[in-house]
């Protein structure tokens, strides 16, 4: 072989070899990233055997992913769900006692989060909420001392957008706890029973749609009356099309709705988000109640009784039984699917008179759970 084509040959061999590690490379780049919902480009550890959860009612989304080795990895969280849906609580508590043994960074609120404590987990990755009741995209400083401690960070959405981020948040998760195939599994029964809602709201066609008063947290303030009006629940009733008389009155995400405006712009539907629990029901009564454990006797006398109170009595909505109560803590999970069915059923009875929002959660428990299904999670007057 002369010189030349000793060269060339060279050449091409090294040429090919360029393109194979280059190739390998992407892969294994690919691989071992995901872009979070803060936007972030994040580069994922090899092993993921210790995470801290920002808020500890993502339980039901891990549990969907970890199954019965549900407490296997988490190093630690905050203490939310404890306080503020003590019934969810027990309800995993009793299936996993080791809950208990979960080392806390926070309680129930963002500036209750303990950076020591956290950092003292020795996590491989934190899983934080974009907003919320954990650290949140906006603590910058918090995520860099984290990841310069080798913590890697990323931030999911089941809050602030979650008709767009609810499966690219089971996604993530999917991806960094090595469970694709348990969250596409999930991501599947998700779209084929949000399709049900779907194709009947497209064949509503210009039919009008109902207006709506979304009274938020019922009882917790003596104020009347706090609403949503962007992202949470509020977003799950634009999906099906209905008209939230906040809307155009609150500026941001939450806020308190005039008294008078609400009696002279009488809503077609009034729906109550329920806080109560079992804990509750007798010693703070103005809570609507549902959730774990709460039967459907106990949720209507609930509502029943809060709508029997000024000014709520005086709304149409209540007078008509067009009144309802729905679970406040439907907007922090991938259960919200069953919320956004209930809404379509309650805004359009006619047209999804056969739509079962009862049993797509029976089976959500029976598959995706590792707890049983038992409770009332909404109610109609």
């Amino acid at each position: 072989m002369n010189r030349k084509k000793r060269i060339g040959w060279r050449a091409g061999v090294m040429g090919v070899f360029v393109i194979l590690v280059s190739v390998m490379t992407c892969r294994a780049v690919a691989a071992d990233t995901l872009v979070d919902l803060a936007g972030r480009e994040v580069v994922l550890p090899k092993q993921v055997n210790r995470i801290l959860l920002g808020e500890s009612r993502y339980i039901p989304a891990l549990a969907i992913l970890e199954g019965d080795k549900l407490f296997s990895r988490v190093a630690g969280m905050m203490g939310d769900l404890k306080i503020v849906d003590p019934d969810t609580y027990q309800q995993y508590q009793a299936a996993f006692p080791e809950i208990d043994t979960v080392p806390l960074f926070g309680k129930g609120a963002s500036d209750t989060f303990s950076l020591e404590t956290a950092l003292a987990l020795k996590a491989d990755v934190a899983i934080f909420g974009v907003e919320g009741h954990g650290p949140s995209a906006r603590n910058s400083d918090i995520i860099a001392i984290l990841e310069r401690a080798g913590v890697t960070v990323v931030f999911i959405d089941f809050r602030k957008n979650p008709m767009k981020n609810t499966t690219k948040s089971l996604a993530i998760m999917g991806k960094v706890l090595g469970r694709e195939q348990q969250a596409t599994d999930y991501i599947n029964f998700y779209n084929a029973e949000l399709a049900k809602v779907e194709q009947g709201l497209a064949a509503l066609k210009d039919k009008p749609s109902p207006s709506v008063f979304l009274h938020s947290r019922v009882g917790l303030s003596s104020e009347c009356c706090e609403t949503m009006a962007r992202g949470m629940v509020a977003q799950m009733l634009d999906f099906v099309g209905a008209k939230n008389i906040a809307l155009p009155l609150i500026p941001g995400s939450v806020g308190v709705m005039n008294q008078e405006y609400l009696l002279t712009h009488q809503p077609d539907l009034y729906i109550g988000t329920a806080i109560g629990s079992t804990e509750t029901q007798k010693e703070e009564p103005q809570f609507i109640v549902l959730g774990t454990s709460i039967d459907k006797t106990t949720a209507h006398h609930s509502l029943a009784l809060i709508t029997q109170q000024a000014p709520l009595k005086e709304l149409t909505a209540v007078q008509n039984k067009r009144a309802y109560s729905i679970w406040h803590h439907f907007y922090n999970t991938p259960l919200n699917i069953v919320a956004v069915q209930t809404f379509a059923k309650w805004a359009y009875p006619i047209t999804f008179a056969q739509l079962e929002p009862e049993q797509t959660l029976r089976t959500l428990y029976q598959r995706y759970q590792p707890v049983s299904f038992n409770g009332t999670y909404w109610m109609a007057l």
